[in-house]
């Protein structure tokens, strides 16, 4: 399975600094081992590398009644 653009995903990530952080996003691109995305924890715009990216699963959307 892979990230598709405009999927919401929860991502465990290593940063440059060697910390490792659990983080919600939402993809916009995804082009040369970069992913673009809106960080929906730190609402704002980020950019990830595909490398650094220790695990990650796909969000689904509550509905509700």
């Amino acid at each position: 399975m892979q990230m598709q653009i405009g999927q919401t995903v929860e991502i465990v990530y290593l940063d440059k600094v060697g910390k490792i952080t659990q983080r919600k996003i939402e993809v916009h691109s995804i082009c040369d081992g970069r992913i673009r995305a809106t960080c929906l924890t730190a609402n704002s715009p980020r950019v990830f590398l595909e490398s650094s990216i220790l695990s990650w699963h796909p969000i689904q959307e509550r509905r509700y009644a």
